[in-house]
């Protein structure tokens, strides 16, 4: 029987500074959706790593800005076996904060899948 993959959200899985957010910035393949921009691009590990950008500017609560990273994060470890191989920064939108817990990880399955198809083409 196969080894099952651990959901954990661990340190190795994180983007750690601004030069791996940079790495993905300058050639990124990006899907967006009213809440979200994701963008990513292919690393040299065998695992998905992860940056959040959830700006104060665009959620001014610091209830709702932790409540998104929490639901992205969450999200991620559901999704991450799919997206092995690529480096990941989400960047939220204004109309996340107001969204329901629900339509917000509904979105974000929909976007792992399009961004792993989008990704796969270039």
């Amino acid at each position: 029987m196969p080894e099952p993959v651990s959901k954990r959200f661990s340190r190795q899985q994180r983007l750690p500074n601004p030069a791996a957010f940079k790495y993905v910035f300058d050639k990124p393949c990006k899907v967006s959706s009213r809440n979200f921009t994701i963008l990513a691009r292919a690393n040299q590990r065998n695992q998905a790593r992860l940056g959040l950008a959830v700006p104060k500017r665009q959620i001014r609560r610091a209830v709702a800005r932790n409540r998104i990273k929490r639901l992205v994060r969450e999200s991620f470890r559901e999704h991450q076996a799919d997206l092995a191989g690529l480096d990941i920064v989400v960047l939220a939108r204004a109309g996340a904060g107001r969204e329901k817990n629900r339509d917000i990880l509904a979105s974000l399955a929909e976007q792992w899948d399009r961004l792993r198809q989008t990704c796969e083409k270039s």
